[in-house]
């Protein structure tokens, strides 16, 4: 099995977007519109053999935010709700997918950082926000707002 099959296999046994429709599923589409959004939403590495870690982030407004941590909006939503040439306060770090293997070596962090760097010279960026998937996802989400010294907020688990 290679890398990206892993990778897309450990993405759907995770998150399980695929049956969820209240989650961004990665589509082709999808992801033509947030290269659209920014250019950084999309990160990973590739060790030579396909990607070993992927991150993915969506810059969008203080107010979808504000709907998002709410629970008014869900993530697809949120995606589908955030206006392309818009200004932008406001990351979701989305989701981070790291092999087994290559957890543990800040992969994901770095990825993230590089991530809200770049938007951050496009956009005044004033917060991260996140949706609590497992503890290793806050750890991170700390990590990267404790880096890029950017204010944090969390929503919780819920179910739609």
């Amino acid at each position: 099995m290679t890398n990206l099959e892993r990778m897309i296999r450990l993405a759907n046994e995770f998150f399980s977007a695929k049956s969820d429709p209240n989650q961004v599923s990665v589509t082709q589409e999808v992801m033509e519109q947030l290269r659209r959004i920014h250019p950084a939403t999309m990160r990973e590495q590739d060790d030579g053999d396909g990607p070993v870690a992927w991150v993915l982030v969506i810059p969008t407004t203080e107010k979808l935010m504000k709907r998002f941590i709410a629970k008014e909006i869900n993530e697809d939503e949120l995606l589908k709700m955030t206006p392309l040439n818009g200004t932008y306060e406001a990351i979701y770090l989305c989701s981070a997918l790291v092999l087994p293997e290559f957890r543990g070596r800040g992969i994901a962090k770095r990825l993230l950082c590089e991530a809200v760097k770049a938007i951050r010279q496009d956009h005044p960026i004033r917060y991260l926000f996140y949706w609590a998937f497992s503890s290793e996802g806050e750890k991170l989400a700390e990590a990267v707002s404790r880096e890029t010294a950017v204010s944090l907020y969390k929503k919780e688990q819920v179910n739609y």
